[in-house]
């Protein structure tokens, strides 16, 4: 481009005077390249400064990454030192080749020690168990005496001998066979004895009470007219009429002369009647629940005096209740129970004789040494 722009002016002057003068025409030949050449210029020299720019930034951040390396190296140098510290110290720590020696012949002796005491143990809560078990069959035949002398219930003494003698019998021990004996009479004995039904009895004179409203008085009640018959004619034959009603409300006439004749209930005679009834009655129930057949009998009694002196024999309802306290009368309440005693004594020896067995090891091993 310098060499250009010279050539030009020094043409220029020579063309001007060698060519008559013409009006002046500007032209712009040549400068369109060096404007060209200018901008390619100045745009490589923008891309070197934007491509020096890039370099520089990417210095800056390897600089930056080289930085944060070394102190992660140095970081990391720290830990594994301060692990190379933990571990020499553990070592250090750590038992000798002796010592690892002697604490396996320690740890061998420990667990042959171990296993001998476990199957003591074993041994020892063998014979608990079964000590636990006769201590519950002697248990069991204390709670069946209790409830034949307390409450004569046949049925829950059963089920307790029963599992008394279940003990014993899963013992399996020749010892226990006179205690077993004892024990199977027992159930025998019980299970002979009549079915006394304590609640129904209760249950059945509760029903007799509920029907006393249905009993009736001796004598029949006769209902008189509220008012009078007024005489409508003055004849003879009304006037007979009316008079023979004012009588006859004075007069009875009985064709049955030769019975008792006894006074009507009424009112509060006869609940008081009723109330007497009720109340015999519930004495039986006291004595039927509570097995005693004294008061039961004596209390029907009562009642069925009661029902013969009170209320009419002929009537059907007086009659069935009557039939019911004869048959409830001739019930049996209490049962002959059989004695436990001897069953209780013969499973006691039997337990001492066990415990006699058990304690001759120990004193012979206690001689030998």
């Amino acid at each position: 481009m310098s060499e250009t722009a010279p050539q030009i002016s020094e043409q220029t002057p020579q063309t001007q005077l060698d060519q008559p003068p013409q009006a002046v025409v500007p032209k712009a030949k040549g400068r369109g390249p060096a404007w060209l050449a200018l901008l390619l210029a100045l745009a490589a020299l923008g891309a070197g400064g934007w491509s020096s720019w890039q370099l520089y930034q990417q210095r800056e951040q390897a600089q930056q990454q080289l930085a944060q390396v070394a102190q992660a190296a140095d970081a990391a140098r720290q830990q594994l030192q301060q692990g190379e510290k933990d571990v020499a110290k553990r070592l250090a720590g750590l038992p000798s080749a002796n010592d690892l020696a002697e604490q396996r012949d320690l740890l061998m002796t420990l667990q042959g020690e171990q296993q001998r005491l476990a199957q003591s143990l074993s041994a020892v809560l063998g014979k608990s168990r079964e000590d636990w078990r006769l201590a519950e069959a002697e248990h069991l035949l204390r709670l069946a005496m209790l409830r034949l002398t307390a409450l004569q219930d046949v049925d829950s003494a059963i089920a307790l001998v029963q599992g008394a003698d279940d003990i014993l019998r899963a013992q399996n021990d020749p010892q226990a066979f006179a205690a077993r004996g004892e024990l199977i009479k027992v159930l025998e004995t019980l299970r002979s004895l009549p079915q006394i039904d304590r609640s129904g009895l209760f249950l059945q004179l509760a029903a007799l009470r509920g029907q006393l409203d249905q009993l009736q008085m001796l004598a029949p009640e006769y209902i008189l007219p509220t008012e009078p018959q007024s005489v409508v004619s003055a004849s003879d034959g009304s006037r007979w009429d009316g008079l023979w009603q004012q009588l006859s409300r004075y007069v009875r006439i009985d064709l049955h002369a030769d019975q008792d004749i006894r006074p009507q209930l009424a009112g509060q005679s006869l609940a008081q009647v009723r109330l007497t009834l009720a109340l015999a009655l519930e004495q039986a129930q006291w004595g039927a629940l509570n097995g005693e057949p004294e008061v039961y009998r004596q209390a029907l009694a009562a009642a069925s005096d009661v029902l013969d002196t009170y209320f009419d024999r002929d009537n059907q309802a007086v009659q069935r209740m009557q039939a019911r306290l004869g048959e409830l009368s001739g019930q049996s309440v209490v049962a002959g129970m059989p004695k436990l005693d001897e069953a209780l004594r013969s499973l006691q020896a039997y337990l001492k004789q066990r415990e006699a067995a058990e304690r001759m090891p120990e004193a012979v091993e206690e001689v030998e040494q």
